[in-house]
């Protein structure tokens, strides 16, 4: 699979920002009349729905495993398993997701969704996942600013999936994981949009997330407490009208897609590559 070039870095840590300069706009960027207008801090940085965090993050999560204990043990073996996959169509597909730039970050759910997902046939659903993305980063960077735990590949010395990141992530958090935070984001949101396609998009919200580990930049923990910032970021999200707005004309677009027949491209190799993980199969788990 063809990498896409990455500016990961951006597409999380100046939407950080982003919600600094909402509170501090006149409006909205202005734009021809029915065009779907993403705001945005600067080119391709995108704000989000809520002025401010969604929730305290620190008050969530609790504290990263202590050494020694069964769930830093846990962290230690799966790491050791994530590695084994370095160089593999699973390594490749980590580094795929790693990518949260649109519009190549509109694929990365599109094949649980069923549909393609792009400005020109689903605009609101590309700013409902734009958006939100800026709100479940925002929230989550308490919590890992506060914990300032170190990533495994600065103690395993492996590689990671994304080397052009290699700078940035040395000096940046693991827990909670910003990537598996939005990921699972996401994954709820869109099975508010098609609910039937539930199962998939559940799954995929959880490979989205082991992607972090099989890229070696994030502990099992990292994810597990992600997918909670996550979950609450959608949660206080549904009370805000432009969301939900977004979220109903999502469902429309993607009941268009279908009706048209569309299919998104690559299905069938990031089947392939996602059958790989770094966890113990379900039967094989304590």
């Amino acid at each position: 699979m063809p990498r896409r070039p990455h500016r990961v870095s951006a597409a999380i840590a100046s939407a950080l920002a982003g919600v600094l300069l909402l509170a501090g706009c006149s409006g909205l960027p202005r734009a021809s009349a029915g065009a779907v207008v993403v705001p945005e801090r600067s080119p391709g940085i995108s704000i989000g729905y809520l002025d401010d965090a969604a929730f305290d993050s620190r008050a969530l999560v609790p504290a990263p495993p202590a050494p020694g204990t069964p769930a830093h043990v846990l962290d230690d073996v799966i790491a050791e398993r994530a590695l084994a996959l370095h160089d593999t169509t699973r390594w490749r597909q980590a580094a795929v997701d790693a990518d949260l730039d649109f519009p190549a970050a509109g694929h990365l759910f599109a094949c649980a969704l069923g549909v393609p997902v792009d400005s020109t046939h689903t605009p609101h659903l590309v700013r409902l996942l734009r958006r939100s993305l800026a709100d479940a980063a925002v929230t989550n960077r308490a919590a890992k600013d506060h914990w300032q735990r170190p990533r495994p590949f600065l103690a395993n010395g492996g590689a990671v999936c994304t080397p052009e990141d290699d700078a940035r992530l040395r000096e940046s958090a693991a827990y909670p994981s910003g990537h598996a935070a939005i990921g699972w984001t996401w994954a709820l949101t869109l099975v508010d949009v098609a609910p039937d396609r539930a199962d998939a998009l559940l799954q995929r919200g959880r490979s989205f997330a082991e992607s972090r580990l099989v890229c070696n930049v994030h502990w099992y923990s990292d994810i597990v407490q992600s997918q909670l910032v996550g979950a609450a970021t959608v949660a206080r999200l549904q009370a805000e009208p432009d969301f939900r707005a977004d979220l109903a004309a999502a469902r429309r677009e993607v009941a268009a897609q279908r009706a048209r027949g569309a299919q998104p491209d690559g299905c069938d190799a990031e089947t392939i590559a996602l059958r790989r993980s770094p966890l113990p199969a379900a039967d094989a788990r304590p």
